[in-house]
């Protein structure tokens, strides 16, 4: 509507916001706190291209997977540890997206959260702190524990995950 449109924040109309990028929305917002802290969160975690108002529907499945786990930073209350179950969530990730993806995992960590993710990509295993591999093949062959402990430590197993590490 015309009417909302005049409303001007810096000389930008709502409109003229909305077809910001993150990046240039962290510039036009830094005096504001909280927005400006969401902001630069998304820019950190590789999402600084985005427009602010882009559809949803638009995004790849690794930007949602980073928005979602952005949010969740973003809506942390300090000082409350979260436990984050998290099932395959890099298939069809960009190795690129795969690289923010861990950013924000470390993120989670480094505020004192526990991170659980059930994972078949080598660069996620290579980076956790402790990996349990549950075999020896899957379905009816599966589930029993075949390996547990550090990555490192798995190099030197005889499993499937260890020789492919």
């Amino acid at each position: 509507q015309p009417n909302v449109l005049e409303i001007q924040y810096q000389g930008l109309s709502i409109l003229d916001i909305l077809e910001l990028s993150v990046e240039e929305a962290c510039l036009v917002f830094q005096t504001e706190t909280k927005l400006y802290r969401a902001l630069r969160l998304l820019q950190e975690t590789g999402l600084g291209y985005l427009q602010l108002g882009q559809t949803l529907n638009s995004l790849s499945q690794g930007e949602c997977q980073r928005l979602k786990l952005a949010d969740e930073l973003i809506q942390h209350v300090s000082g409350h540890h979260r436990c984050l179950l998290l099932d395959e969530p890099t298939t069809g990730l960009h190795p690129q997206d795969i690289a923010h993806f861990l950013q924000l995992i470390q993120r989670f960590i480094g505020e004192g959260d526990t991170v659980i993710l059930v994972e078949h990509n080598q660069e996620i295993i290579r980076n956790s702190d402790w990996v349990v591999e549950l075999g020896p093949g899957g379905g009816d062959r599966g589930g029993q524990l075949i390996f547990e402990g550090t990555p490192t430590a798995l190099k030197q197993a005889q499993t499937i995950t260890g020789k492919n590490l």
